[in-house]
């Protein structure tokens, strides 16, 4: 059969199966073993078991359990809520703070958990009503928190980050490296977006009165419950970054951190406990099935020759190096639209690698570029899957099209800040060049 013929059963299939509502893992896996039996007989489900036993046993991919307790233990553990008290009183007097203050909360939820719908769904739980008590503009806030939400893609330590180093065979700790500075401009430029839009309509975020930001001893008392999970977060980069303790001995000390963070404050019970073991297992047992048909998926495109007739297409192109990375991210950005960053991952990595090392395309600089483009895909119509965990916890009368008004701002600051990176390739290979 044909190379190009046997390519697009592959492709149309994925396709045809993703859109009836599959769960990915089991497209992936599924249609992974049933071509390999047709294209290559009974010896294909050998190679189908193999590929799964190799992505559970991928020595980086321990750190991906251990970082999702560490984020289950700090979501049960009620510190969302301790933060976001800190921030309403020390961001209150500026006019959209409450709204800047949910942002930076965000980056640090996705610091701490590593995805990126823990901090959608906990600040819409949390300051959501808050905010639109106090006046503020609702597409504005609904954007926000569905925004700042997809930020633990690329804040460090990132899940995606770990799936993306296993598959390319890059450095996880070069990666979380990688995203702090791009992570940082992004928060930023939403931070700024809000608070000029507050000043230029005064009324989309006004600032509380001076009884409701709390005394001076108050808002310094409030600092100790921002201090502990910002101090864990730059205690396990550092420990990266100088070569004390690899991304997996880091999500070891960061979940036994969460655990002792959330007993100092009294916040750890035996029901917390058991709630955050069964959803960290989950969770986890989720990512793993994506991993394997992930795994398959790879196998199935190599041997059959697919990756290599979809890169030979991509590499003659005429429009260089650049222009290949440019037509690679806008792929990524149209999957993310549809499917969620593991899954593109796992369909997109085993194509890009080969063209990358044809075009000698620094790895590093373009699978950071990739984790922007995927996780922009989180918050872009219409299907990022953080618009529907925000439509999930709004009441009834708030619709999908008010969510997209409201997220379109913080979609063309992601999108300029991926541009950004493009651009000056040093914003993300700058500190893991440094690392030791």
């Amino acid at each position: 059969m044909e190379p190009w013929i046997v390519a697009s059963i592959i492709i149309v299939s994925l396709l045809v199966f993703i859109f009836t509502g599959v769960p990915i893992a089991f497209v992936l896996t599924g249609i992974s073993a049933v071509l390999m039996l047709v294209f290559l007989g009974p010896a294909g489900l050998y190679m189908v078991v193999g590929s799964a036993f190799s992505q559970i046993t991928t020595e980086v991919f321990i750190a991906i359990p251990l970082f999702v307790l560490m984020a289950v233990v700090f979501q049960q553990s009620g510190i969302a809520a301790q933060l976001y008290r800190a921030m309403h009183m020390w961001m209150g007097p500026l006019r959209g703070g409450l709204a800047v203050g949910t942002v930076m909360i965000c980056a640090i939820i996705g610091a701490l958990s590593g995805v990126g719908a823990t901090g959608t769904i906990t600040m819409g739980l949390i300051a959501l009503p808050e905010m639109l008590k106090k006046g503020y503009n609702r597409p504005m806030v609904l954007g926000a928190i569905t925004a700042g939400g997809a930020l633990g893609g690329i804040i460090p330590p990132s899940v995606l980050m770990i799936i993306v180093g296993g598959y390319a065979q890059l450095s996880v700790g070069k990666l979380f490296l990688g995203g702090v500075f791009p992570g940082l401009l992004i928060t930023l430029g939403y931070c700024i977006y809000i608070i000029i839009r507050c000043v230029l309509r005064k009324q989309d975020g006004p600032s509380l009165s001076k009884e409701e930001q709390g005394s001076i001893r108050e808002k310094i008392a409030a600092i100790r419950y921002v201090i502990l999970p910002v101090a864990m977060i730059a205690f396990l980069m550092g420990g990266i970054y100088v070569g004390a303790f690899t991304p997996t001995e880091a999500a070891g000390f960061g979940a036994l951190a969460a655990v002792v963070i959330a007993a100092a404050q009294k916040q750890l019970t035996i029901s917390k406990i058991v709630e955050a073991s069964r959803s960290s297992f989950q969770v986890t047992c989720m990512i793993m099935w994506l991993l394997i048909g992930g795994g398959c998926y790879s196998a199935l495109i190599t041997v059959t020759g697919t990756g290599t007739l979809v890169s030979g297409i991509l590499s003659h192109l005429p429009f260089g190096a650049s222009g290949v990375v440019i037509i690679m991210l806008i792929i990524t950005i149209v999957l993310g639209m549809f499917i969620d960053g593991i899954a593109i991952s796992m369909i997109c990595i085993p194509i890009f690698v080969p063209v990358m090392n044809q075009f000698g395309i620094d790895p590093l600089w373009f699978m950071l570029l990739f984790v922007i483009a995927s996780v922009a895909g989180f918050i872009t119509p219409p299907f990022g899957v953080n618009l529907f965990y925000m439509k999930g916890i709004v009441s009834e009368d708030v619709n999908m099209i008010e969510i997209y008004k409201g997220t379109l701002p913080y979609i063309i600051i992601k999108f300029a800040c991926l541009y950004l990176c493009f651009l000056f390739p040093w914003i993300l290979t700058y500190l893991p060049n440094l690392m030791v």
